[in-house]
């Protein structure tokens, strides 16, 4: 008999989800998924615009390569302070008006970076983003687990993430053109423009958020009232106890619970190395000779586009898995060596978008697989902080990657070093997923 351990999925609850529910999962996924893929699309701008703002803004701010780190990870200090506490205000407040309070909340501050003219404005606004932003990736997350099982939500989970990589692809283009074209339009530099563009988005999509989203399947009007019904029992039905897991334990063995904290770290490895893409991959471009804004931003789509189709890729397969971690240590190792290889990489183009897409792919490839290990364990209030904790402590890398990478790439003028931190995280991550996968179930 084999030995459960965390990194095993849930049984599916054949009992009640069978093929003849697909046609109610397909009506709820057509609801739900394409707006809150547009909404995580925004977000994912919202976090990536100041990496292509920072191609003009330094100079015309004069600030220095380490003030840009040091702003850049300011945003996470305030993200994972009011993680937690947003998340479960989710549950107290519902998932349309908290949600829809995030957006316009973020998307008024992301406008309001046009006015940075000091370094201490820049970390002010940038800790204020962070705070305004915190909840909406784990609200997401636990808000799809009231509607699909653990059978389709991996699926749902990819396609929602994947707007991850289509922004890396949208940004980078839309961006580089706001740069080139709109500088001293008004008498505003591109940079500025930039904030203003893409962060008018965010606030007009969080007034629809609380007029379309619904608090859960019993209040979806658009479903009928025996599917609300049917939809309600399969996602009952489909609970962690089909699976190793912790149920609806208290808040605080929650916060100290070991797996939770495993998985914390192994989210903050792939959250140093997603963040080296968003915050650096313009410049990495930039440091293998390419000049244009356009062009860096043309380019900067490959790696992302490797990404989103790495990610649908594995969803589409990961559900007969059982357990998931040989595939999740795969990635890691594939993202640490995309990473490795990548300084002697820099003088060809080709190969170093090579080397970045092999270590994107690694990286977003994880990411749909990973979000299904927290739901698996926890369900109701506990799920929320569970979600919500790994995802707070998983991105206090968000602000020392930046900020290390900055003072390295001040005090050297290069990138090396840092691409080797990136490539060394993931190794970590696997070393960390080995050990998961051999542990049992239980603490």
């Amino acid at each position: 008999m084999e030995r459960a351990t965390p990194m095993d999925m849930p049984a599916p609850a054949s009992t009640l989800a069978g093929d003849g529910d697909a046609a109610l999962f397909a009506k709820v996924a057509r609801r739900l998924l394409p707006f809150l893929f547009v909404c995580y699309l925004i977000a994912q701008v919202d976090r990536m615009n100041v990496g292509f703002a920072k191609l003009t803004m330094l100079k015309d701010l004069g600030f220095s390569e380490l003030v840009y780190g040091i702003g850049a990870g300011t945003f996470f200090i305030g993200y994972v302070l009011f993680e937690v506490p947003s998340n479960i205000a989710l549950r107290k407040f519902g998932a349309p008006m908290w949600l829809g309070r995030i957006m316009i909340t973020w998307g008024l501050l992301s406008i309001a970076m046009l006015f940075v003219r000091t370094p201490a404005s820049f970390y002010i606004l940038r800790f204020l983003i962070g705070v305004a932003e915190a909840g909406f990736f784990p609200g997401v997350i636990f808000y799809l687990t009231l509607w699909f099982p653990a059978a389709r939500r991996t699926r749902m989970t990819a396609i929602f993430m994947t707007a991850i990589a289509v922004a890396g692809v949208v940004v980078g283009p839309v961006s580089g053109l706001i740069l080139e074209t709109l500088h001293d339009f008004g008498g505003l530099p591109g940079w500025q423009w930039l904030f203003i563009i893409e962060g008018t988005p965010a606030v007009l999509l969080g007034i629809a958020c609380m007029k379309r989203l619904d608090a859960g399947p019993a209040s979806a009007l658009w479903l009928t009232p025996a599917e609300r019904d049917r939809l309600a029992a399969i996602v009952a039905q489909d609970g962690p106890a089909a699976g190793p897991a912790t149920g609806h334990a208290p808040l605080s063995s929650v916060m100290t619970n070991g797996r939770v904290l495993a998985l914390s770290l192994v989210y903050g490895c792939y959250g140093t190395s997603f963040f080296g893409f968003v915050f650096w991959l313009p410049t990495i471009i930039q440091s293998a000779g390419i000049a244009s804004p356009l062009m860096i931003g043309v380019l900067s789509t490959i790696p992302w586009l490797v990404g989103a189709a790495t990610m649908l890729t594995l969803a589409s397969r990961v559900s007969s898995l059982r357990n998931v971690g040989p595939l999740l240590i795969a990635l890691a190792l594939v993202s640490a060596f995309g990473w490795a290889v990548s300084p002697a990489a820099l003088v060809s183009m080709p190969l170093a978008m090579l080397c970045c897409s092999l270590a994107m792919a690694g990286t977003m490839g994880s990411l749909p697989v990973f979000w299904n290990l927290p739901t698996a364990m926890f369900t109701g209030t506990a799920a929320a902080a569970a979600i919500a904790l790994i995802s707070a402590l998983g991105n206090i890398p968000g602000f020392l990657s930046p900020y290390l990478v900055g003072w390295i790439k001040t005090a050297t003028g290069a990138f090396d070093i840092p691409m080797y931190v990136f490539a060394a995280t993931m190794l970590l991550a696997a070393i960390v997923l080995s050990f998961l996968t051999r542990a049992p179930a239980h603490d």
